[in-house]
């Protein structure tokens, strides 16, 4: 039977194959962004609780009050982005959501969509699914930023909108209030729109601020932020995602939500009022949980003879498996699960053509210490592991 031609051409996520092999081998997993500790138990406490004061049927399409006001308080206090719950907010099932309903809101078919990359692998299908043609902008190493001139000459009269994720998964790369500025001026010089996924905007780790491109001049009517729970407080799997945006924005964000999945959990969006209340000290501390992780596995990953680029926020580390004597990065990673005992994803998933990412890796430290220096001594076999 006939696909339609918006799927024919997709692959299963790449992410989440890689996990089911590291399941199937007894692999660490430092492939699939999800953490091994444990949630805050507060927060665990508060989704209990929630389900036993009976918080168990629809909550408002686009987000619970309650949840939709801690989030406005959250962006007004840690973003600087000016926020009404009311106008502005609108909870969806994970950031993925937020961008799928997002893009189906805003582009047409024919539309140009500018992403960088490597990119998220969700970016360049939600294009496809909403019509739009990607148009591809590198992020070089070693520091993953963008060459001014290339952005520039991707923007044309058909550029709608302007994906961009920081701290960026899968470099690790933090934009400067310079990159911003100009990708901001070049949105506003060209009529489109930024899609700033924030997802990991609290682990950053080094002194650079986090800055939301809403805030700069002439951004916050054209800026849909995106960002969610599942990141900052260890619940991947509760799927709480939220975008902020224009009130005439967010009108058509709901539209398309409404009809992608009606609603998130409610007694989980109830939990998540108890995750925005934690206090300051809550996100210092995960910030130096986070560092610590960084440093203690990229001495472990370099000593491996892998090229390693250092991340400045998220938790992911790309590396090149060039000096190892490979050039197959699907083959290396699968290799690697099934005789040296760790996953990872392979780097081409985040790439268009694949061909780019040929010799990339990307691997994750969102672990414990023990599970992370149990890596570092399995990935030692790296050395003895040859290309056939």
């Amino acid at each position: 039977m006939k696909l339609a031609n918006r799927v024919s051409h997709f692959s299963e996520s790449v992410i989440r194959e890689m996990t089911r092999l590291a399941m199937r081998h007894g692999a660490i997993n430092l492939g699939q962004g999800m953490p091994d500790f444990e949630t805050p138990q507060e927060i665990k406490d508060a989704g209990c609780k929630a389900i036993q004061d009976g918080y168990n049927q629809y909550a408002i399409t686009w987000g619970a009050p309650a949840l939709r006001q801690a989030i406005a308080a959250k962006a007004r206090k840690f973003n600087g982005i000016p926020c009404d719950p009311d106008l502005n907010v609108t909870v969806c099932c994970g950031a993925t959501e937020c961008m799928m309903a997002t893009m189906l809101a805003l582009v047409d078919p024919g539309d140009e969509v500018i992403i960088f990359q490597p990119f998220y692998e969700n970016y360049g299908p939600d294009a496809i699914i909403s019509g739009a043609k990607p148009v591809w902008v590198p992020l070089r190493p070693p520091h993953w930023s963008f060459d001014p001139d290339e952005l520039k000459r991707a923007f044309s009269d058909r550029t709608r909108a302007i994906i961009l994720n920081t701290p960026n998964n899968p470099t690790g790369h933090v934009y400067t209030r310079e990159e911003l500025t100009l990708i901001a001026e070049l949105c506003q010089k060209h009529d489109v729109i930024a899609l700033a996924d924030e997802i990991y905007e609290y682990i950053i780790l080094n002194d650079a601020p986090h800055v939301s491109i809403a805030t700069l001049p002439g951004m916050a009517e054209r800026t849909v932020t995106i960002s969610g729970l599942s990141k900052t407080f260890s619940v991947t799997g509760w799927r709480l995602g939220y975008c902020i945006a224009p009130p005439e924005i967010s009108t058509g964000i709901r539209k398309a939500h409404d009809f992608l999945t009606v609603g998130a959990p409610h007694p989980l969006q109830m939990a998540g009022v108890a995750a925005l209340n934690l206090p300051d000290a809550y996100y210092e501390k995960l910030k130096r949980d986070y560092t610590r992780r960084r440093d203690l596995f990229i001495p472990l990953l370099k000593s491996t003879g892998l090229t390693v680029y250092e991340p400045e926020g998220a938790y992911y580390v790309m590396t090149d498996i060039a000096p190892l004597g490979w050039n197959d990065d699907t083959a290396f990673v699968k290799r690697m699960i099934e005789t040296v005992g760790v996953s990872a994803v392979p780097g081409s998933s985040f790439f268009s053509p694949k061909e780019l990412g040929k010799t990339m890796v990307r691997f994750m430290f969102a672990k414990k210490d023990e599970t992370l220096k149990a890596a570092g001594e399995r990935l030692q076999g790296l050395r003895s592991m040859t290309p056939e």
